[in-house]
């Protein structure tokens, strides 16, 4: 782009050169003159008129030079050439106001004044905003749509740390509450409780047909067990003793059986209740039954007493998984 504004004139501008000692008609100035008429030309004091021609950077004369001759060339720049300053020349004294405008710019640069004009509008834009100075956003302006966490946004949900949105807490499942049917158990002899009747099972992890609870696919974890299973003898006043567990089949991951043990010892009754809670370790696969055992003083059969209607329940048994151990 050309300076713009008036140059202030330099001795630079005026161009000299000798020759003394040629015998040549062409010469080579050192710089290229805008016409004949910005030279003036003497050879021996006298100055030269219509008598010689220029081209480019080569002067050339009608008659060639004696050595004993000595020619002065001085140069003129005209007014008006287009001079271009050199670099880092052009300070802001120097710049008239209001003289740069939109046109004299290059596109690119008009290109970056708009995307950043966009920055301070309300404009939408996507990555970062940035700039010479800090930029900031208003209070309010951000809203839950302009997030890009996963999940969905809702009443029951909060922003995680991993830019996720996760329902709070937990819901403790899978969980299950079945309840006993009556039963006859041979003296002295375990036997798996019947618990047949399924409340809720919020998996479908517990079998009504074997009376177990199966740790589904990804729910490993800790489970709060607990029950209790009401044993009555066949006959009044005959010695009862019974012991609950519940327990997990060989091999599992469990940390233990939970066991409750009860007896009349040297008192006498025709019933118990035997109750527990616990909790237990088990991984995915792992399976959960109860198992009683009881006797009587004279070897007699062994009732267990099953639920009695929708308000009374003797026989009962559940799990649910614990959240936050």
């Amino acid at each position: 782009m050309s300076y713009l504004g008036q140059v202030e004139l330099k001795s630079s501008e005026i161009r000299r050169i000798d020759v003394t000692g040629s015998t040549s008609a062409t010469h080579t100035l050192t710089w290229t003159p805008a016409s004949e008429q910005s030279l003036i030309i003497t050879i021996n004091g006298i100055k030269q008129q219509n008598n010689y021609s220029i081209s480019g950077v080569t002067l050339t004369l009608d008659d060639a030079l004696l050595s004993a001759d000595k020619m002065e060339v001085i140069g003129i720049l005209d007014i008006g050439e287009a001079t271009i300053p050199p670099d880092d020349s052009i300070t802001t004294a120097m710049v008239k106001d209001d003289a740069i405008d939109a046109d004299k710019l290059a596109n690119s640069i008009n290109t970056e004044i708009a995307a950043n004009t966009a920055k301070v509008t309300n404009a939408t834009h996507t990555g970062d905003v940035t700039g010479a100075t800090a930029l900031t956003i208003a209070v309010d302006a951000v809203d839950i749509a302009m997030l890009s966490a996963t999940g969905t946004a809702s009443s029951s949900t909060f922003l995680r740390g991993d830019n996720s949105w996760t329902a709070a807490g937990g819901d403790n499942t899978p969980a299950f509450l079945a309840l006993g049917v009556a039963q006859t158990m041979t003296h002295d002899v375990g036997a798996d409780i019947t618990m047949s009747n399924e409340l809720y099972d919020t998996d479908s992890a517990y079998d009504t047909g074997t009376y177990k609870f199966t740790v589904p696919s990804g729910e490993a974890g800790k489970y709060l067990v607990y029950g209790q299973v009401s044993y009555n003898a066949s006959a009044s006043k005959l010695g009862l003793a019974a012991t609950t567990v519940v327990k997990i089949p060989d091999g599992g991951s469990g940390i233990g059986q939970i066991y409750n043990n009860s007896s009349f010892k040297n008192n006498w009754g025709d019933a118990m209740t035997c109750t527990f809670t616990g909790a237990l370790d088990l991984g995915v696969g792992d399976t959960v039954h109860i198992n009683g055992i009881a006797d009587t003083s004279d070897s007699s059969t062994i009732s267990v007493v099953g639920d009695q209607g929708s308000d009374r329940y003797y026989t009962f048994w559940g799990m649910h998984k614990l959240i936050g151990v």
